[in-house]
């Protein structure tokens, strides 16, 4: 939940509960409202109190004030611990959730546990159009614990009394699809390729004249491989049918198309369709999509009997949409002391955005949303590209590209590899002309003195050198905006070449996201983004072949250890400004950091999304 998105709603909500409490105390007491003060679950007034429970019913008959009555100091928390009554340091706002995920009570989607339960495992198609086709269940006839199979028309389930009895029932069946369009890598890279060279271009953002037909002085070639978004938990969801209420438990980041859907699935209004939602072992953006919610709500039906469905590692791999893949050209217009006075870039990509949306709000079938999407721009593809750098004439054009893999947004959103492909450009321009990354990028800043700011903040804290020949420093910065709020993060990168791969041994990072609600929450969010950028930077990423994703395991995406964690320093800015969700922030920046820092360890440009997986 976005923070920047819901705190004004949220603080206005709690505003006027608290108003209508105290008005209800105030005719118990015959006092003004005004007079009443709420803490710790009572109102107060003098040396009265009565309980919020008490005092419900007829705060809910009261009309609330207008406007709220809103606290003169919004909720910011300006220092990491206080000192707690027994003298020991303690959060000041401590996070709700914290207690059950440390004694292991707490909830996620594959410890729900219903009466009379079953379990479901499941195989889907491969891309880009499947069907299911012949099988012969007679091959699992002997399979203790088997209880059914629920034939989709895209996949095959199998309920037993457990769920690995199920996931074996599948395995020996091993049903056949009928498939169009399967998809593989060679034929996507050919068609990106193709796209960025030859493809018609829209042009979604432009400053100043934009393109005047000046060739550039300096172009690069950048490439981004689709990437899974590996969460820890697979794909899990419990559902119950009966009476015609549909009940579903499960993780996702859109609650309301995931009743939506499983009611349009099962014919049933959405009043007879109650969804409880559960934490999600990693989420990344791939709970947006709910193909869980239409499948268990099927197998519920058909089995008569609540089921957990979930999907096998390889089926995540599998039947879960990628970050879509990239191809891009930047080139500039340079000065002859180095500055940049145009800056063009062409981005190809799939449409990702208008067809998640086509799956999303219309609820139609991947296929189908891709040819929705059609040869449409996408400016959210290309989000993040336009920076807060003072070039004069900026061009960002998008060349849509049909491919057969269905594709999703990831955590990062497009920043996840514009920021790469502009903050690599920006470093080579500077060193080609023997100009200082760090002083070179404030130089441009003039603009954003926030920007200007973390940028020295991160070169302090990283102890900045130049990126001299061989000291493995690299730097990257990065701005977002969203929903009125802004936030600005700079990294400093240190990286060297090590045994099979990058190896990056610190991470510092300066962060501005505006005020800070809750402290450590959002040094856990940027610090959980840092990690993800760099597995962003140095794996997760897969090749196709006939439809599939090559990865079959989470062990063969690459991504980073806790053993190849770096060492990670935060500095918050104290800010007054309005607070930006710090969920996304930590991402965009590293794997341009790390790029950097790789180049000045070892002279070796790295302009393709996973590093050094064009070498592997």
């Amino acid at each position: 939940m976005p923070l920047a998105a819901y705190e004004e709603a949220c603080r206005n909500a709690g505003a006027s509960a608290r108003a209508m409490l105290a008005m209800a105390a105030a005719d118990l007491w015959d006092v003004a409202w005004e007079q009443c003060r709420a803490e710790a679950g009572f109102i107060y007034h003098e040396d009265k109190r009565a309980s919020f429970a008490e005092l419900a019913l007829e705060a809910a008959r009261q009309s609330p004030p207008d406007p709220p009555p809103l606290r003169s100091a919004p909720p910011a928390e300006t220092a990491p611990v206080i000192e707690a009554e027994d003298g020991e340091r303690a959060l000041a706002f401590p996070r709700l959730d914290l207690p059950s995920k440390v004694d292991g009570s707490h909830i996620f989607a594959g410890d729900v546990r219903l009466p009379d339960m079953v379990f479901a495992a499941i195989r889907h198609g491969p891309f880009r159009k499947a069907e299911l086709g012949e099988f012969n269940e007679n091959r699992a006839a002997g399979q203790q614990g088997l209880i059914s199979l629920v034939r989709g028309k895209r996949w095959l389930a199998a309920v037993a009394e457990n769920w690995w009895a199920a996931e074996e029932a599948l395995r020996k069946i091993a049903p056949n699809f009928r498939i169009e369009g399967a998809v593989d890598s060679f034929s996507m890279a050919e068609a990106l390729d193709n796209g960025v060279r030859n493809g018609p271009a829209f042009n979604v953002d432009q400053r100043g004249v934009g393109d005047d037909g000046y060739a550039p002085d300096f172009a690069l070639r950048y490439d981004v491989a689709p990437a899974l978004h590996a969460t820890i938990e697979t794909t899990t969801a419990t559902a119950r049918f009966a009476d015609g209420l549909l009940e579903l438990w499960m993780p996702t980041q859109t609650p309301e198309a995931a009743r939506a859907a499983a009611a349009k699935a099962l014919g049933i209004s959405l009043a007879d369709t109650v969804l409880y939602p559960v934490s999600a072992g990693g989420s990344f953006d791939r709970r947006l999509d709910n193909q869980a919610a239409i499948e268990v709500a099927l197998i519920a039906r058909e089995a008569g009997r609540p089921v957990q469905l979930t999907w096998s590692r390889w089926q995540e791999h599998a039947a879960s949409y990628p970050r879509a893949p990239v191809a891009a050209f930047i080139g500039a217009e340079l000065r002859e002391e180095g500055s940049i006075s145009q800056l063009r870039a062409r981005i190809a990509s799939p449409a990702t955005m208008r067809e998640f949306g086509h799956r999303l709000f219309d609820n139609t079938a991947d296929w189908a949303a891709m040819a929705g999407a059609g040869d449409q721009p996408d400016p959210f593809m290309v989000e993040g590209l336009m920076q807060s750098y003072a070039i004069p004439d900026v061009q960002i054009q998008h060349i849509p590209v049909e491919l057969d893999l269905p594709t999703a947004p990831m955590r990062g959103g497009a920043a996840g590899y514009t920021a790469f492909f502009r903050e690599c450009f920006i470093d080579e321009v500077a060193l080609r002309h023997s100009r200082e990354p760090l002083s070179y990028r404030i130089a441009m800043l003039g603009q954003d003195a926030l920007l200007a700011d973390v940028l020295q903040r991160a070169g302090r804290l990283g102890a900045w050198d130049g990126a001299s020949e061989g000291s493995g420093q690299g730097l990257a910065c990065h701005r977002m905006d969203a929903f009125g709020a802004t936030g600005r993060i700079a990294v400093v990168a240190e990286a060297s070449a090590g045994e099979g791969g990058v190896r990056v041994r610190r991470l510092s990072a300066a962060v501005n996201i505006g005020r800070i609600v809750n402290r450590d929450i959002a040094l856990q969010q940027i610090e959980g983004g840092l990690i993800f950028g760099l597995a962003q930077a140095l794996g997760g990423a897969t090749e196709y072949a006939a439809g599939l994703p090559t990865h079959q395991r989470l062990a063969a995406l690459g991504l980073p250890t806790l053993a190849d964690c770096p060492e990670i320093r935060v500095e918050l800015v104290e800010s007054a400004e309005p607070p930006f969700d710090p969920g996304e922030i930590g991402v965009p920046a590293v794997a341009p950091a790390v790029a950097n820092a790789f180049f000045s360890a070892t002279g070796l440009r790295l302009r393709r999304l996973p590093l050094l997986s064009a070498f592997t």
